[in-house]
């Protein structure tokens, strides 16, 4: 193994999961990445994706780490205990359509080694694979990879070679890559996808219109940085849902995130209940006929949002407390919410920490950061520009992004995937 560098090895020493977990199914060192999987009673899904990931080519395949986390807590159900079990011997077992992959898993799931019953979730399980990554990486020939997949998304034949091209030559050293979710397994669960991943791109296009730095989607099966990245974000939180978001919005404050060109991960389309919130539970929720369980935000949102950051911006010589009051006559809603805030202390106090506008700028996006930006969405939301059905909102969201105005949700759909995808999809 070669020499671990200070940071990493100081993160390891000071903030890495401390416990029983170790990888088993490989003992070789030196690979330029890691890809990580999490897998809570994933035996139905599990072998595809790894499958999938198996027609990556073979010289980039004998460099790369898969390494598949799998486990629960302490209380999980029995079925999921059974499950991963099976999912351990199926590992263990070398099923030949896996030949190629440098294969190691996690025992999280064992008596003894599962995750605590208060803390325990996907955060917790990512970071553990991470972490234990991280000591089996090559530091010395170039920058190695830790890489988020999940274990029910399938990826394509050029995925890791997109990766390593990406990474060659980018600046920002966090990434995502574009995703486009699997067709439902029913008409009903395919109207729900497409509904929930209109949300989540419509979100996007509204934040990227008001150029905010937050502009990017935060889908666990997406997420890439390089390993010194991944230490200098503190590395993976261990929350049991909404893990992505923040992970990606510390990347984005300390490292920049950018955009993978040149492949497509493909996220499963199912419902599930696990997590307060995500995909899955959208899903659940939409397939149960629950009332306004996905709503979206309409334009008006994002165009506060806007005029916020543009005020920001043109006024970075400006008091707190003058940026403050010239929100008063045209959004007194986001005076409301600046003043929940705190803004002008806020401000005030930024100036004195970040002396010169090239400065200050990234200093108050680190402050208003993309939950900031979130909570300031949800809180006009809940005032004067409610959330409405999609049919309501997207004209009028595509026509001020300056695109084509299409009907109906399968077509913005596809156009929004292939403006934010910019391939083939």
């Amino acid at each position: 193994m070669s020499s671990i560098p200070f940071p990493i090895a100081n993160y390891l020493q000071s903030r890495s999961i401390k416990g029983p977990w170790k990888i088993a199914g490989t003992e070789q060192e030196g690979f330029c990445g890691a890809v990580l999987i999490p897998a809570l009673a994933e035996g139905q899904y599990l072998l595809a994706t790894l499958a999938s990931l198996a027609q990556n080519p073979a010289d980039l395949l004998s460099r790369f780490l898969i390494l598949v986390v799998v486990n629960h807590r302490q209380d999980a159900p029995l079925s999921d205990k059974l499950d991963n079990q099976q999912t351990l011997q199926m590992l263990a077992a070398k099923n030949h359509l896996l030949s190629g992959l440098c294969l190691g898993w996690v025992d999280a799931a064992s008596p003894g080694l599962e995750l605590p019953i208060k803390t325990g979730g996907v955060g917790l399980a990512r970071k553990i694979g991470m972490d234990l990554a991280l000591t089996r990486l090559d530091y010395e020939k170039i920058a190695p990879l830790i890489i988020s997949l999940d274990a029910d998304t399938l990826v394509r034949p050029d995925y890791l070679r997109a990766l390593l091209g990406h990474f060659g030559d980018a600046q920002a050293s966090g990434a995502i890559i574009p995703f486009c979710h699997q067709q439902g397994t029913t008409g009903e669960q395919e109207s729900a996808i497409q509904r929930y991943e209109l949300f989540l791109r419509a979100y996007v296009l509204g934040l990227a219109r008001a150029l905010s730095p937050y502009a990017f989607h935060t889908v666990g099966s997406t997420m890439a940085c390089t390993a010194a990245a991944y230490a200098r974000a503190g590395g993976m939180n261990t929350r049991v849902a909404g893990e992505d978001f923040y992970f990606l919005q510390h990347l984005a404050k300390t490292g920049g995130v950018g955009r993978v060109r040149g492949t497509v991960v493909y996220p499963s389309a199912r419902a599930s209940h696990r997590v307060p919130f995500g995909t899955g539970r959208s899903i659940f929720r939409l397939l149960a006929k629950e009332e306004e369980a996905i709503l979206f935000y309409p334009t008006a949102c994002f165009q506060v949002l806007k005029d916020w950051l543009d005020l920001v911006a043109h006024n970075v010589d400006a008091p707190g407390e003058e940026i403050r009051d010239k929100t008063k006559g045209a959004h007194l809603p986001l005076t409301d919410f600046l003043d929940r805030v705190q803004f002008p202390a806020v401000w005030n106090k930024l100036k004195k920490n970040f002396r010169s506008p090239s400065t200050m700028l990234p200093g108050f996006h680190g402050w208003f950061d993309g939950l900031k930006t979130m909570k300031l969405i949800h809180h006009l939301a809940a005032g004067p520009f409610p959330r409405q059905e999609p049919e309501e909102v997207l004209p009028g969201l595509l026509e001020w992004a300056g695109l084509n105005s299409v009907q109906g949700i399968a077509d913005q759909l596809a156009l929004l995937r292939k403006i934010q995808i910019g391939e083939a999809y």
